[in-house]
This record gives structure tokens, C-alpha cells and sequence, in this order.
């Protein structure tokens, strides 16, 4: 085996810590280190001020948690299914939509279907539906242009071009 030879210094330590292993007499602790007096003011107010924003947390928590338990006017789940139906915000303009739809068209149905005055005065009455549209084309009011048999109608040689999009009117080439 080989044997470990240690090395001294000059002074005679193992290593260049060991210097500091033992005080040396006479002395003692720095006196340029910081004061204790100032830092513990420090301490001190460290923990006031952490005692005094605890608390003032700690009654904000209370008052929201207080108010949160006083207005449950609101459901707390809005989506929720099984509760009852929600109703818009008053003032509500139909109270009863459906029903108003039905008379609504009820009264229109009537109003198509029988005879009545619009005004009396002016002797304007209103016939049904189906009667003023056999009187249209008997008096043939919703042609456009005259009838003439002798002449046959023209043919339809007139197509929308692409980029008219239907609005001009253009001769087919042929």
C-alpha cells in the first residue's frame, strides 16, 4: 500500500481552513457589523403591518361573504333545467305570445274569408279571398298586354348575359 504523505505549510495546518478552526486570543466579534436595535424596529413593524393587512382582508372576506348571503334575489344556476321557466325583465309587452298569435290569425282568417264593411261612408266593404280572385280573372284585370290571336306570340330568343346577372337582355347569336 502506498502510504499518504501529508503536506504542512509553513505554519503547520493540514489545510488552508484549518486557520480559521480556532479564535485566535484577544479577539472578538466586528464591531462595523449592523446594529441589532434597527433591525428589530425593522421586525417589529414587519409584523404590524402583516397583523394590519390580515385584518383588513380578513373584514373585507366578512363583508363580501355577508352581502353574497343577503341578495339571492338571482338563481344560482341560470342554466339549470328543472327549476320553472325565467321571464324576461319586466315591463313584459306580451304576456301571452301564442295566444295573441292564435287571435291574431284567427281575426286575419275572418277577415279573408267573409264578407264585411271597411267603410261605410265611402260604401268600401271587403268579400273573401277566393271570390276576389275568380272576380280578377273574369274581368281579366291581371293581364299585362292585349290577347290578339291572329298574331303568334314571339319566341323566346332573349337570354341574361353572365356578367348582366339577369338585368340586360341580349339577342342569342346563332
Amino acid at each position: 500500500m502506498a502510504e499518504h504523505v501529508q503536506h504542512h505549510d509553513v505554519l503547520g495546518h493540514h489545510s488552508a481552513d484549518d486557520q480559521y478552526l480556532v479564535t485566535p486570543p484577544g479577539s472578538t466579534y466586528e464591531h462595523t457589523d449592523a446594529h441589532a436595535g434597527p433591525m428589530i424596529t425593522f421586525a417589529i413593524w414587519l409584523v404590524a403591518s402583516a397583523v394590519i393587512v390580515h385584518v383588513g382582508l380578513a373584514g373585507m372576506y366578512w363583508l363580501l361573504i355577508r352581502e353574497s348571503t343577503e341578495r339571492v334575489d338571482t338563481q344560482r344556476y341560470p342554466l339549470a333545467v328543472n327549476g320553472p321557466p325565467r321571464l324576461p325583465a319586466e315591463p313584459r309587452l306580451q304576456q301571452f305570445p301564442r295566444n295573441e298569435l292564435y287571435e291574431f290569425r284567427t281575426k286575419e282568417d275572418a277577415e279573408l274569408n267573409s264578407y264585411g264593411w271597411v267603410d261605410k261612408n265611402s260604401g268600401t266593404v271587403h268579400i273573401p279571398i277566393q271570390d276576389a280572385m275568380r272576380l280578377m280573372l273574369e274581368r281579366g284585370a291581371l293581364t299585362t298586354r292585349p290577347v290578339d290571336a291572329s298574331t303568334p306570340p314571339e319566341p323566346l330568343d332573349m337570354f341574361p348575359s353572365d356578367s348582366s346577372s339577369g338585368r340586360v337582355l341580349e339577342k342569342r347569336r346563332q
